[in-house]
């Protein structure tokens, strides 16, 4: 039964795919041949965290290095919750995704004929392809955006904001959208999300706006499960000044040479890992934490100065210009940072085909939950998770043998909140300081508390884009709460400091449902579903 108005709109179409990063746009690729496909996004198509990628697409491509060290590398960061047949499947078709994206026009940069290969942290050898100095999220979507253009059977369907699912005896038979302020029921009978990740909960983000949660929020509504939702993982290095958003700085600026400082500009990261600057991001991202407090500080340095002013130029370009708005020149000041949420390795459970609990629908990207990235991602591995298991969902969603139905609608409205801003704000800084890179039982229960005053907000029906958003965003920031309260132990990007320890059968995959309890506990590599 809907909740929408009688008065809905109603479209239906083969394959419905809610995201258009590299994700949901290798997905719409892989089914073009085979049906309409219709891309819904609620920006233009090009506003995704995938344009936001700077540091580049991680692949062994080169005669030095071999898949099987991308695998050991990428369950290393993970700290020994990666499940090993997602990452094998990452590593082994990454290759050929990659060539595919050079064969559609893709312009990574090279040293002559050869590819140019970066290192990143925690990488072992030099493997990250980059595009245009730190523009490789934007080469990709660019590529896959053209493509998709010369495919008459793809449709976009922009500014347009996925409410819920539409469900019919517990299949999903496609997706409610607010778009104009008008409610459509877009009938599929495959649907597929790839709505990326959730940062705006924090305060503090690199993500774009829309990164709201909204694709996990709409999925755990309509019972489907949720995985791994403690492993957040924040980026070491944000620009930090009052007047700037927190922008990304690029891994691959320290994996190039630059050094992290503290406010009395002496240099702090061999004093918590042997590789330093080069530690996996949840090391890096709590060192800098922890020299903060040192220091009584709310940020510190990224020095480039010794770097060469024509080579930090010419390889970071879009950072260059980008701080030089702001009035840092990267070549020649210090940089203020900070760590900002970035990631989150947990989202929609999914097996390595993308396919949910959920009969008829799909996952693929960030929003999805196969395990690849562990209790945490090696960086450079996001863009490649889109290429790869946005691939494979897609060519799953060919065989759904769900026949889209016409939902029944009933009378219902929307209410209405005041202050859903004020709300908002209330809520990232309520996450970010008490839930975010370090944590422990008191800060998680006073989360709690704090996300209670508004849980009336998550079982409202509304109809305007702000509102939805708040309601996903708590829904979203409850289920983290939970999850990190659930695992007494430290693992990865998940660091209590009540719990310093792994814990007790600390290697499990805890799943979430409607009722907010686990239902799964998995050991990775000893099966699935």
């Amino acid at each position: 039964m809907s909740l929408y108005p009688c008065y809905m709109l109603t479209e239906t179409v083969d394959f419905l795919i809610i995201g258009s990063g590299v994700a949901g746009l290798r997905a719409a690729i892989e089914l073009a041949p085979h049906g309409s496909v219709l891309v819904v996004t609620k920006d233009k198509p090009s506003e995704s965290s995938t344009e936001y990628a700077q540091g580049g697409i991680a692949a062994a491509i080169s005669d030095e290095d071999q898949v099987g060290i991308h695998l050991e590398d990428t369950l290393k960061a993970g700290d020994g919750l990666c499940r090993e047949n997602a990452v094998r499947t990452l590593v082994e078709e990454g290759p050929e995704r990659i060539m595919e994206l050079i064969s559609w026009g893709a312009e990574f940069d090279r040293e002559g004929l050869k590819l140019a290969l970066t290192l990143e942290a925690a990488h072992s050898r030099r493997r990250i392809l980059h595009a245009h100095g730190d523009s490789t999220g934007k080469e990709l979507e660019r590529v896959l955006l053209t493509k998709v253009r010369s495919m008459p059977s793809v449709r976009k369907y922009p500014f347009a904001l996925t409410t819920d699912l539409v469900m019919n005896g517990g299949e999903c038979h496609g997706a409610y959208v607010l778009r104009e302020g008008k409610v459509t029921a877009l009938h599929a009978k495959a649907t597929l999300l790839a709505t990326g990740g959730a940062g705006q909960i924090y305060a503090r983000t690199t993500n774009p706006l829309v990164s709201t949660g909204d694709g996990m929020a709409i999925a755990f509504r309509a019972g489907a499960l949720l995985e791994d939702m403690e492993f957040v993982q924040f980026h070491p290095t944000s620009l930090f000044l009052p007047s700037a958003p927190h922008f990304l700085l690029s891994e691959s600026m320290r994996g190039e040479g630059a050094r992290l400082l503290n406010v009395h500009g002496r240099g702090f990261m061999e004093d918590y890992h042997p590789m330093a600057e080069l530690a996996p991001r949840d090391v890096v991202s709590r060192a800098i934490i922890s020299e903060m407090v040192k220091t009584g500080s709310d940020h510190v340095y990224l020095d480039l100065r010794h770097m060469g002013r024509e080579f930090v130029k010419n390889r970071f370009p879009r950072i260059y210009s980008t701080c030089l708005l702001y009035g840092v020149d990267i070549t020649a000041d210090l940089v203020p940072v900070s760590p900002a949420a970035h990631y989150i390795m947990g989202g929609v459970k999914t097996n390595l085909q993308g396919e949910t609990n959920i009969k008829g629908l799909y996952a693929a990207g960030e929003v999805a939950c196969t395990g690849v990235h562990g209790a945490n991602r090696l960086a450079s591995n996001s863009l490649l998770e889109g290429l790869v298991f946005g691939a494979r969902a897609g060519r799953a969603a060919l065989t759904s043998t769900v026949v889209p139905k016409q939902s029944a609608a009933s009378g219902g409205g929307a209410d209405t909140i005041g202050e859903c801003e004020a709300i908002r704000l209330q809520l990232r800084t309520l996450m970010w300081e008490k839930a975010g890179i370090i944590r422990c039982g008191e800060s998680l229960g006073e989360a709690r508390q704090g996300i209670r005053r508004w849980q009336r907000i998550s079982r409202q029906t509304f109809l305007t884009r702000p509102e939805l958003e708040l309601k996903n965003m708590i829904l979203l920031s409850a289920l983290i709460v939970e999850a990190a309260l659930h695992r007494k132990g430290s693992v990865g990007a998940h660091y209590r400091t009540d719990f310093k320890e792994r814990g007790e059968e600390w290697q499990r995959h805890d799943a979430w449902d409607r009722e907010r309890f686990g239902v799964s506990a998995e050991i990775p590599g000893k099966g699935r579903r």
